[in-house]
């Protein structure tokens, strides 16, 4: 409890965009939410006032950041989960706990039990020697998807295999490096659609509109809420998948459910995540009650707010760093930007740029979804590289031609 507000003292362990968006949630709740960091240029530490320095796979750390903390939650699923279990035997209170989150740091386990719940997944196997990637390629099809059982994301730890030779070398120098491995068949599908919902220990869920997400390179780049021309039943069927999931598993906080809608209607479990989400980046300004405040909600037991959105159509577009540096400094794009769609809602997340990082996102409500989508994604294109997808010419600050 943080004696100078009365209010409880949530720990949240990484210091990412993911923390400097629940901080700023946290403090139009009172509070300063507290972040592990592991350097103090990370974009939550320079905004949150509480901030402890250290390894998040460090148990004495963990231990040390807890202390004066009601309740500890993640802005990644990287913890190890032996660390999490010393905590709650500790009585830290840990949301989501070790055995929720372990689905979402473990491909495998997740993929095994989804599969025992009988919720549809792509075929899959574990992969311990090369020749299982090769049978399996040869039972459902090439090209298949070869993964990282653990840690990947944004594109890392995935790759693709086309053919039984290039299976073989890639299975075996994963492999040798220790890396433990699954596959799956590349599924035929119609396009990729999530679906975020929050649970409170209480047993409360909320769940927000089913999602489009556009991916690039694996990285997701725009996420269009709801997801345009969804059939009623079928988003219907998302959101139940996901709150049947929330319960099943325990899962205290948010949980983003990663799915394929195939071309039979079919809904596939594609990834789950335990945390705040990429996909629920729109709800800041297009829901009633943003994923971020609702993730403090739910860890707290607090009842959960509603998830009504706030316009016919959202659209969210990830700013990713360009290939080449733009010769315009950002404070330059954003005065452009404001002059040109003042609809659009920045959010930088003080984080250098690279290329193919994610550095900030756009958001515009609107009408439609394709208006929305197309200021959007001209926005985050123009932040990342100073020129107008469109071609169209930025020339003196405050000044720009038809």
């Amino acid at each position: 409890m943080d004696l100078r507000t009365g209010l409880p003292v949530v720990g949240m362990v990484g210091a990412g965009q993911l923390a400097r968006m629940t901080h700023q949630a946290a403090v139009a709740l009172g509070q300063s939410l507290r972040v592990l960091a592991a350097g103090p240029d990370e974009p939550a530490a320079l905004v949150a006032t509480d901030v402890v320095l250290g390894r998040h796979d460090d148990l004495a750390t963990l231990r040390r950041f807890a202390e004066g903390c009601d309740v500890l939650t993640f802005d990644h699923e990287h913890v190890p989960t032996e660390h999490l279990r010393a905590l709650v035997a500790a009585g830290v209170r840990v949301h989501p706990g070790p055995d929720a989150l372990r689905h979402a740091q473990d491909k495998l386990l997740m993929r095994r039990t989804l599969a025992g719940l009988g919720v549809p997944v792509p075929p899959f196997r574990e992969v311990t020697r090369p020749q299982d990637a090769v049978s399996f390629g040869a039972e459902h099809g090439w090209p298949c998807v070869l993964k990282a059982v653990r840690g990947g994301y944004d594109g890392r730890g995935l790759w693709m295999l086309n053919t039984p030779t290039g299976a073989r070398r890639a299975v075996a120098e994963l492999l040798a490096a220790g890396t433990p491995l699954l596959v799956e068949q590349c599924v035929a599908m119609r396009r990729e659609l999530a679906v975020l919902v929050a649970r409170s220990p209480f047993g409360q869920g909320a769940v927000w509109p089913v999602v489009q997400t556009v991916q690039r390179e694996g990285i997701c780049v725009e996420v269009l809420a709801p997801a345009p021309g969804l059939d009623a039943e079928l988003a219907q069927a998302g959101q139940q998948l996901a709150l049947r999931l929330a319960a099943t598993l325990e899962v205290v906080g948010v949980l983003a459910v990663e799915l394929f809608e195939m071309p039979s209607g079919q809904l596939l479990v594609n990834e789950l995540a335990m945390r705040p989400h990429n996909s629920g980046h729109w709800t800041i300004e297009g829901a009633a009650t943003s994923q971020f405040e609702q993730h403090l909600r739910a860890v707290l037991d607090y009842p959960l707010g509603s998830t009504a959105p706030r316009a016919p159509a959202c659209a969210m577009a990830n700013v990713l760093g360009a290939d080449i540096a733009p010769m315009m400094g950002i404070d330059e794009r954003l005065h452009h930007l404001m002059a040109r769609y003042p609809q659009a809602k920045v959010h930088l997340y003080a984080k250098p740029q690279r290329p193919r990082r994610k550095i900030g996102h756009v958001t515009v409500l609107g009408e439609a979804p394709t208006p929305a989508r197309n200021v959007a994604v001209a926005s985050a294109v123009f932040l990342a590289t100073g020129a107008w997808p469109d071609g169209h010419p930025v020339h003196e600050r405050g000044q720009e031609t038809a």
